[in-house]
């Protein structure tokens, strides 16, 4: 039976629908892989698809919060037994997993059903998705724009109505900039809150972090609910959490103290669109009795970036020369794209002496920021300094670093900061530019603290829903 309403329910709203015998989990299932057919032509964002394993998995009886909800899985991370994960990268072989990451036994227990693996910039390097191996994520808002990135696939594939959420990870904005560049809800928790196990404890010093994009705070909230927790030998524990998130999401947040910026750590004012979407944004949170205030954290931008990019650079290193010693084959510049090159050479040229300089830089900035939240509740901004990029905006053959990311500081003027810092941030579809692409409205909390970030993010979707706003390519 056909079910046109598919994508009108976020994924809790369709577990509801199969409790109560409406629809199937093979129904739904059939409705996903139809729309992945019908769009992903145009959008490029399911790269390898596990269709038949998901109707097998459709077959048994539902469990968990999400019994049944069709999901996606990145390309990277995430890995699925019997399923490649390639990172984008041609240097990765189509080799399958050899076991399921600890998270996706969590989806898994959830009820969750994954249909295949989204498309990814090569190693998720940067804040768009346009690698050679598989070629540009679309945005189903225009064509010609990017879906961010690194979790672009799963980015545009929710805000087509494709699945209403999908994985997604952040070592620098990777959640938050596909939220904001498809208008959706993204959230990065805390550091150590979810596992990266059982292959993985600490990845570039602890700046990624696993999570999802959704159409609604209350998915994402119940997600994390499904999913947060430290496994034994984590690098990593965050601090405890509430009963439930999905809870919190339904919490009035009370009287919040918020400062907004709209500057970067750089000092230089956002694009006049974002500038006026935080204006708005204060003002709404104004009219919600939160005291509201222009302040940001104590940050040097060109100190934070000197100690960031040789940590960043040497964590792609890392990769590169990890996946040549479990594979047997050795790095060529001819493998990778121009800037994947020149990051993996730059990280050959950094010391151990200067990699643990640039984390004691980088953990005094991360003391600033904690004592910043002293003061403050949430930290307002928007995700991106600028409206979405084209495609093709960013030179990915460019091999010299600094060059090549010199515009993504302005692109990218906040995220890498939680990052470091390990806080909650979340991006939320608050704002649209002139052009009709969304345009997400960042909120940083305290470090551990989540609920907070949930409080108010469903306290914001009352007050100026977004579920009825779609992109041209939908459902």
């Amino acid at each position: 039976m056909a079910f046109p309403d598919y994508a009108k329910y976020d994924a809790l709203g369709l577990a509801e629908l199969i409790t109560k015998k409406d629809v199937t989990p093979s129904e739904l299932v059939e409705e996903a892989i139809a729309r992945i057919e019908k769009h992903n032509g145009k959008l490029n964002a399911v790269v390898f698809k596990t269709f038949d394993r998901a109707r097998s998995a459709a077959k048994l009886p539902p469990q968990g919060s999400f019994g049944g909800v069709p999901f996606l899985l990145k390309d990277i991370l995430g890995a699925q037994k019997g399923v490649p994960t390639r990172q984008g990268s041609n240097f990765i072989p189509p080799a399958p997993s050899p076991h399921d990451a600890t998270l996706v036994r969590r989806f898994t227990s959830a009820g969750l059903i994954s249909l295949g693996k989204t498309n990814v910039p090569e190693f998720g390097l940067v804040p768009t998705t346009e690698s050679t191996i598989y070629g540009p994520a679309c945005n189903p808002w225009s064509l010609d724009h990017s879906t961010g990135g690194s979790s672009g696939g799963s980015g545009a594939a929710v805000a087509a109505g494709i699945v209403p959420l999908a994985h997604a990870n952040d070592g620098g904005g990777s959640i938050r900039v596909p939220a904001s560049a498809n208008g959706l809800v993204g959230l990065k928790p805390t550091r150590g809150r979810n596992p990266l196990g059982p292959d993985l404890g600490d990845i570039m010093g602890g700046l990624t972090c696993e999570g999802v994009v959704s159409r609604s705070v209350r998915d994402t909230a119940a997600v994390l609910d499904a999913t947060a927790g430290n496994e034994m030998g984590d690098p990593y524990w965050a601090p405890p959490q509430p009963k439930s998130y999905l809870g919190e999401a339904q919490t009035a947040p009370g009287k919040l103290r918020i400062a907004f910026a709209q500057k970067s750590l750089f000092g230089k004012l956002f694009d006049p669109e974002c500038v006026a979407a935080i204006q708005a944004s204060a003002k709404l949170l104004e009219g919600l009795g939160h005291h509201v205030e222009e302040a940001s954290p104590p940050v040097s931008g060109d100190a934070f970036a000197a100690a960031f990019m040789p940590v960043w650079a040497a964590g792609v290193t890392m990769l590169i020369d990890g996946v040549g010693m479990m594979t047997g084959r050795v790095p060529h510049e001819s493998d990778f794209q121009g800037l994947t090159w020149g990051f993996y050479q730059l990280g050959k040229q950094i010391s151990a002496s200067q990699y643990l300089m640039c984390w004691f830089q980088l953990q005094t900035l991360s003391r600033q920021v904690a004592q910043f939240h002293d003061t403050y509740d949430v930290w307002m901004t928007t995700t991106l300094g600028t409206p979405t990029v084209r495609n093709g905006t960013l030179d990915m053959n460019e091999k010299d670093v600094a060059k090549a990311t010199e515009p993504l500081f302005n692109y990218l003027p906040v995220t890498p900061l939680q990052n470091l810092t390990g806080q909650p941030a979340i991006s939320l579809p608050l704002a649209s530019a002139a052009n009709g692409l969304p345009i997400g409205i960042h909120f940083a909390g305290r470090f551990g603290d989540e609920a907070t970030l949930l409080r108010l993010a469903g306290q914001l979707e009352k007050a100026k829903p977004w579920s009825n706003h779609h992109p041209k390519i939908w459902n």
